[in-house]
């Protein structure tokens, strides 16, 4: 009969002292090659921060946001609590110890057939307890526990890069605002010179009023975009000194001169599927996620089996030394069904949760193609602009030119002009989304 206890034992230790193992995963997923262009290389992604390290008016605004922010310190105190559970639960693993003493006085005056003699019982003991975790319970919860730690970890990473992310896109709204007046402001002052002459040569009955209405009409369409710009540029300074954890009223405060739009001008490594997978905070995120999952499906398989408690104590006894121990066992059985629901439970838990890592990889690298093609087609498109503003350029030179030798009238170097300030003002718009496509790819990434 003992033999047969011993073989049944065993059994439900090879059963149950093993934390589940971690479900199949898409493993073609990590080895997913980028597509290599003109615009980015397969070289190993940069180290984080490195990009910014060029523009240090950027950079410091970033770090200022990151050392700042309150959403931040929030995220921060939930990683500590994590950490702390998982603390927690590691000690739950180990023996409990207490100590425990009393002190009574008796008046056995007040007892019938006692002699009337005053006595005091002292008692101290020192007693310890230790749950045996036969079946894993106790390690599974503490491999859960710690797996929460590093979810909310990862997760902290990945505000992080948020909020870094998004004082990058504030400063270049506030780039594209200030430079984009000055543009809006030459475009807007050819225009007005354009519209002079046409209104002097309608004067002069050399041309209708037609043109010179539509002249004007482009003039105040001009004129038009200046307010919004300034609206911009106020909205992405209060947005800069709320990342900072400071009130829109200190948003003047903020030194932030723009001299030039910060555009990476190299081709941006972006290594491959696998290194993306190791960088991303969101992807870790997902699989701790998904190991706390798993972890927790031992926890709730070993409450189907005993739990033993192993106690003891050793102490005085009113005067006397008195020791004890006293094995504790628990099993709920045969009613196991609330056991098995919470089995269930946690199946479905570790099945949602390998879905959303599917689901978070695959979104990954979804972003990562995205943002490459964006980056690649958005300087293609630059380079044409470019080009647009070499030849408007050349072609008002030449107008004025021209003009200078009697050989044109005046109206043609006002067209050329606007012209020339419109494929400018095309070219800085341009110029602002290459250097947010370039700056979302390495948020992507995780390299920002």
């Amino acid at each position: 009969m003992s033999r047969r206890v011993v073989l049944l034992a065993t059994a439900m230790l090879s059963a149950c002292s093993q934390v589940p193992p971690a479900p199949e995963r898409n493993t073609a997923l990590a080895s997913h090659p980028f597509t290599d262009t003109e615009t980015v290389t397969l070289a190993p992604v940069v180290e984080s921060e490195s990009a910014l390290r060029a523009f240090p008016e950027l950079q410091a605004l970033v770090q200022a946001s990151l050392a700042a922010n309150a959403d931040l310190r929030v995220a921060y105190a939930t990683v500590d609590r994590a950490r702390a559970s998982a603390a927690e639960a590691r000690a739950l693993r180990l023996p409990q110890t207490a100590i425990e003493s009393s002190l009574r006085f008796d008046d056995r005056g007040s007892q019938p057939g006692v002699e009337t003699t005053q006595t005091t019982d002292f008692d101290v003991a020192a007693a310890a307890s230790w749950d045996v975790d036969l079946f894993g319970r106790l390690r599974a919860a503490a491999l859960a526990s710690r797996a929460d730690a590093d979810a909310s970890a990862a997760a902290f990473e990945g505000l992080r890069l948020a909020i870094a992310a998004e004082t990058v896109n504030a400063y270049l709204d506030h780039c594209a605002a200030i430079h984009g007046a000055k543009a809006l402001n030459g475009a807007a002052e050819a225009q007005d010179r354009l519209t002079a002459t046409l209104e002097r040569q309608r004067a002069a009955g050399e041309v209708s009023g037609i043109e010179v209405a539509q002249a004007q009409a482009v003039q105040a369409s001009l004129r038009a975009g200046l307010p919004l710009l300034e609206a911009a540029r106020q909205a992405s300074r209060y947005r800069l000194a709320e990342l900072q954890g400071r009130p829109p009223a200190e948003a003047a405060e903020l030194a932030i001169d723009c001299e030039a739009i910060p555009a990476l001008d190299t081709a941006l490594p972006v290594g491959d599927g696998q290194a993306l997978l190791l960088r991303r905070p969101d992807i870790r995120e997902a699989e701790r996620r998904l190991a706390a999952a798993t972890a927790r499906i031992g926890v709730a398989r070993a409450e189907l089996y005993p739990r033993l408690n192993l106690g003891g104590a050793v102490g005085l006894l009113t005067g006397g030394l008195v020791a004890n121990a006293t094995p504790f066992l628990v099993w709920s059985f045969p009613n196991q069904s609330p056991a098995r629901a919470r089995i269930a439970q946690a199946e479905a838990g570790e099945r949602a949760a390998l879905a959303n890592w599917d689901a978070t990889v695959l979104r990954a690298l979804r972003e990562a193609e995205t943002a490459i093609a964006t980056v690649e087609q958005e300087a293609r498109r630059n380079a044409h602009l470019g080009n647009a503003v070499t030849a408007a350029a050349r072609q008002a030179q030449r107008s004025a030119a021209r003009v200078r030798l009697g050989d044109a009238t005046p109206l043609l170097r006002h067209d050329a002009d606007r012209v020339e300030a419109q494929a400018r003002l095309a070219k800085l718009q341009s110029d602002i989304a290459l250097a947010r496509s370039q700056f979302t790819l390495l948020r992507v990434l995780g390299a920002l």
